[in-house]
């Protein structure tokens, strides 16, 4: 099974040069205004231009909203070096939420990409999650 990940957003233009900054991803096939596959991940991700205030469907009564919000799915980038890929997003346009923090298992950064949405950079160090499981 695969999977891709779509990301909301009403700026096009401006969420493209965030992503292809931030995590070196590059564009793919475009969907006139509507829309831009990027690829580099593990998984394409599609920025769709979704308008503030638009819902999904007309039985879903909540709005979309690109102030700063956290949602129970996010994304969070896996990557080598936390340090360089947080200097990295944040010259890119994104906000730090939460300043670089170390666990047992790795380090952590929290962010909000320029669209308000939520993401984490992590840094596994030793063994990773292996280090917390129970099994």
């Amino acid at each position: 099974m695969d999977f891709l990940v779509n990301i909301d957003v009403d700026n096009l233009a401006s969420a493209e040069a965030f992503y292809t900054r931030a995590f070196g991803l590059t564009p793919g096939r475009r969907f006139a205004a509507d829309g831009v596959e990027l690829l580099g991940g593990p998984a394409p991700i599609y920025l769709l231009v979704k308008p503030s205030g638009t819902s999904a469907t007309p039985q879903v009564r909540d709005r979309r909203d690109y102030r700063q919000h956290w949602t129970p799915v996010h994304l969070d980038w896996v990557v080598d070096d936390l340090d360089a890929a947080l200097d990295r997003a944040v010259a890119a346009g994104a906000r730090v939420e939460q300043a670089p923090a170390t666990h047992a298992w790795g380090r952590i950064a929290l962010l909000a990409d320029p669209f308000g949405h939520g993401f984490c950079l992590l840094q596994f160090l030793g063994r990773g999650y292996d280090e917390i499981a129970d099994t």
